[in-house]
């Protein structure tokens, strides 16, 4: 059994990173929705072997990013309209529980943590190609996550975020959005600066909302 269960850490280490460069490369939009993927390239690309870049595509798969098409071979997911409302619909629910939850077990430097946030990601309020947007709202959910302390919300709202960031490239460029977004995220911290979770909840989801709303415009 012993002999059985072990594991080689630096092949493990090696199928992590191949996994994590290619998730950045999507959710950063250096991979599109719909592009080829070709394993030699791939191997090439990230110094690792082909086992670790079929495992990476595989673990990809798992979480929506990637599409393996029989026959074809693996291609970055690309989200049709109806999936955009179906993650949106659960995306808005989660995040309101997730928010309300912040709003009632996160630490004063969790809340502090968060509300800088805000105000780091309202710097940007006339540059919404900056690429450190993204980062900001990615770490803004981050935060969100750990201060509401609840672990299965948390880990279904994070992998929802990886194929979201995908769409919040281009729902945060479309004329107006950002600083719709920024007055949404500062409503949010303050109501939970008040200590009010159902009203957390309720802009939480409208936050979503919207977002979907400008996102299927444009699509």
């Amino acid at each position: 059994m012993g002999v059985a269960m072990r594991v080689a850490q630096d092949q493990t280490l090696l199928k992590e990173r191949a996994a994590n460069a290619m998730r950045e490369a999507i959710m950063s939009g250096v991979l599109a929705p719909g592009q080829k993927l070709v394993e030699r390239a791939l191997c090439e690309q990230l110094e690792v072997s082909r086992s670790c870049v079929r495992e990476a595509l595989q673990h990809l798969q798992s979480e929506g990013l990637i599409k393996i098409i029989p026959h074809k071979g693996p291609e970055v997911a690309a989200i049709s309209k109806e999936e955009v409302m179906q993650l949106y619909a659960v995306r808005r629910k989660l995040e309101g529980l997730v928010g309300a939850s912040f709003c009632d077990n996160a630490t004063s430097e969790e809340k502090d943590q968060l509300r800088n946030h805000v105000k780091m990601f309202s710097r940007y309020f006339d540059q919404p190609d900056n690429p450190d947007l993204l980062r900001l709202k990615n770490e803004f959910y981050g935060i969100l996550i750990k201060g509401a302390g609840n672990e299965v919300a948390g880990a279904m709202l994070r992998q929802l975020n990886n194929r979201v960031t995908m769409l919040r490239r281009i729902s945060m460029t479309q004329p107006g959005r950002l600083r719709k977004t920024i007055k949404e995220l500062e409503a949010i911290v303050a109501a939970i600066d008040l200590g009010e979770p159902k009203k957390v909840e309720r802009l939480c989801e409208q936050h979503v909302h919207n977002s979907a709303q400008n996102l299927l415009r444009t699509l």
